[in-house]
């Protein structure tokens, strides 16, 4: 799902998008001329490689996702998370994907290697 940015209402609007057995729904709405508010959340299960055995794992996800999208590069002072878009189009499937991505490359352990407490490598 994509929109383009001029076209986003300053009042909240929903969306949902779903990939395999994700999901992402939320509101989004303009927050200025060059900036939109998101507030999400990504739910559902997605695969994960454990980093110790690499065996393949199913996480639930329960992420509750909230940033700014800034049409150009900011310039401005925020405490949130801002994301620059260059193309003038808000892709969300874009964004849930990189999401995705982000979670998926933290560190999993999956439950046989948190039970097993050996030490694999120790470095010093």
């Amino acid at each position: 799902m994509k929109i383009e940015f001029r076209k986003v209402p300053f009042n909240e609007k929903d969306f949902k998008v779903l990939l395999d057995s994700v999901e992402f729904e939320g509101t989004f709405c303009k927050m200025s001329s060059r900036l939109v508010k998101i507030d999400a959340t990504l739910s559902g299960k997605s695969q994960v490689s454990c980093d110790r055995c690499s065996k393949e794992d199913d996480i639930i996800l329960s992420e509750k996702i909230n940033f700014l999208i800034s049409d150009g590069i900011y310039n401005g002072q925020s405490d949130e998370l801002v994301m620059e878009i260059e193309d003038g189009f808000i892709d969300f499937i874009e964004i849930m994907q990189s999401e995705l991505s982000s979670i998926q490359s933290d560190y999993h352990i999956c439950k046989e290697c948190e039970q097993n407490k050996t030490i694999i490598e120790q470095e010093f």
